[in-house]
């Protein structure tokens, strides 16, 4: 079409009584043009609907769409990094928003913000439940334990799979923990696992497993029980159990144990621990290399226990 200055141009020619080959010279179109914008007048042009242009996550949104309605706990950065290695070039906060309007309901929840420890001062302890069919062993679902320890200061997270929760698995699991972090932190939060707290005594104090209690002794460290029916008092252990579930375990295969805890362990050093924490709002990673130095340092001998 032509511009609007143009076409006032026409009407206006055609009004003082130019001949339609005199006008079509002057404004430099063909006669049957000039002709029909003198039949059609000012009339409101009309234009055909706008194709939408294709946003860059749109080619996603189905697969996004398939995980969630398959594991509606997935959290936003493990969907961004699964279809970033299919290829997504865009950025995690279109994922993040798509994610909200795409989840459905009752699939996750917020996080409660938490109490803060000094440096090396605190770390929180538990098993946490988790039914895996092994690619090995297709026709069986099995329960596995996953015992778990997050320093307070960096949230830094150090885990193992095992198969039963007994007292050799925690025994095993603190001093693997304890060299892999390089040191030990002044005290250890406990849920009432049997494991770690026999009871209280007539007084209401906690009574902790002895054994437990020699590991604690050897180690320099203070065990602590969090308060009875208040396990929110070791969110720092507990909240991490949901995002492994859902950034880790979800949707994923393994085929035993074996290769579940050598994946887990290229997680945690790959995704979960460089990662900028969401509460505390610093790379793990990096809050970690600043409590480091204020662990107890190692015993040299391995423990009684």
């Amino acid at each position: 079409m032509k511009k609007l200055g143009d076409l006032l141009m026409i009407l206006d020619l055609h009004r003082q009584g130019l001949k339609v080959a005199v006008i079509a010279r002057q404004v430099g179109i063909d006669r049957k043009t000039v002709r029909k914008y003198i039949a059609r007048g000012l009339g409101v042009p009309t234009y055909g609907p706008r194709q939408p242009r294709e946003r860059v996550l749109d080619p996603w949104v189905d697969y996004l769409k398939s995980r969630l309605a398959a594991y509606p706990g997935l959290s936003a950065q493990r969907l961004a990094r699964e279809i970033g290695e299919r290829g997504y070039t865009g950025g995690y906060s279109t994922v993040r928003d798509a994610v909200r309007t795409l989840r459905p309901a009752g699939g996750g929840s917020p996080y409660a913000v938490r109490f803060e420890t000094p440096p090396g001062q605190q770390a929180q302890v538990d098993f946490a439940q988790f039914r895996v069919r092994f690619t090995s062993a297709p026709n069986s679902v099995q329960i596995v334990w996953l015992f778990s320890m997050v320093l307070g200061f960096s949230r830094l997270i150090w885990g193992r799979f095992a198969q039963r929760q007994t007292m050799q698995t925690v025994l095993a699991c603190h001093r693997a923990a304890f060299e892999a972090i390089g040191g030990v932190p002044r005290e250890i939060l406990y849920d009432r696992m049997k494991t770690a707290v026999l009871g209280e005594d007539e007084d209401g104090r906690v009574v902790y497993n002895k054994i437990l209690g020699e590991l604690a002794r050897h180690y320099g460290f203070l065990p602590r029980a969090c308060r009875a029916y208040r396990p929110e008092t070791k969110g720092k252990v507990e909240r991490p159990f949901r995002y492994i579930r859902e950034d880790f375990f979800l949707g994923s295969t393994f085929r035993d144990l074996d290769d579940l805890n050598l994946q887990f362990g290229n997680w945690l050093g790959g995704v979960a621990n460089p990662r900028v924490h969401a509460s505390a709002g610093r790379v793990v990673n990096e809050a970690f290399a600043e409590e480091r130095p204020t662990l107890h340092q190692l015993a040299t001998s391995g423990a009684s226990a």
